[in-house]
């Protein structure tokens, strides 16, 4: 497993009796060991103020008001934990939660969760990829402020950041479209054929649909029209983190 993440406190809240097992065995079979908790919301409330606890995940059926006292006391923890929110596919974040996951129906859906879980503590080694320093400044900033660990880094052009990604592991790119010499388009051809695994995000200011339509046909995992917002940045890091409630 990449990073330092050694093991993982995972809280489960207010899941119903049959989902504790689901989730217990698919936790037990993680890639790293995850020490498991499942409370109802008063009993988790002051086991988050007590701190310790990396990832919490509450059930969708939780009364908003018992959700919102849960994100109150977790917010206030130093460092805060991800609260993540298992609902049912189609279902809307819960305002101020870090993600959805699927309710799982199997003990491999649970699995598969606490493996999303797990990837998203492990800190991401971030590029942002922009000519202008402005712009790179605010997608730092915005970065900066997610509750997700990102190691950040910039470069102003797209052979700099070619020479970054061969020396260095990273799992996320924010990449201008519109750059001197080698153009983002370009860059992001030689990024998808020299580092396939590596997520690229498409930045540009163009309101061309044809720009959106090439970049995804060219393996972008999203795009991002200027100017965007940190609500555009979440959806985006909820989409490279899994956070999305598919299992494909």
């Amino acid at each position: 497993m990449a990073g330092d993440l050694v093991s993982l406190r995972m809280l489960l809240i207010a899941a119903a009796k049959p989902d504790h097992a689901l989730w217990r065995h698919g936790a037990a079979q993680a890639t790293i060991p995850i020490d498991f908790l499942a409370e109802d919301a008063v009993a988790a409330g002051n086991t988050l103020a007590k701190g310790g606890v990396d990832i919490c995940v509450m059930d969708a059926d939780l009364p908003d008001s018992y959700k919102t006292a849960i994100l109150t006391v977790a917010r206030k923890v130093n460092p805060a934990p991800l609260v993540f929110v298992s609902a049912p596919s189609g279902s809307l974040l819960f305002d101020g939660a870090d993600g959805l996951l699927p309710k799982p129906a199997s003990i491999e859906d649970a699995r598969k969760a606490a493996e999303i879980c797990i990837r998203s503590k492990i800190p991401t080694r971030v590029l942002i990829v922009d000519d202008s320093g402005t712009m790179r400044s605010i997608v730092r900033k915005i970065l900066s402020a997610s509750r997700f660990a990102l190691d950040i880094h910039e470069a102003s052009e797209g052979v700099a950041a070619l020479n970054q990604l061969r020396t260095g592991r990273f799992g996320l790119v924010f990449l201008d479209y519109n750059m001197p010499g080698f153009n983002g388009f370009e860059t992001l051809s030689e990024i998808k054929r020299e580092n396939p695994g590596v997520a690229v995000v498409m930045m540009t200011s163009t309101s061309d649909s044809a720009v959106a339509d090439r970049a995804y046909a060219s393996g972008a995992l999203a795009f991002l029209k200027k100017p965007f917002f940190p609500a555009d940045i979440d959806t985006v890091l909820a989409r490279y983190y899994g956070l999305n409630i598919a299992f494909g």
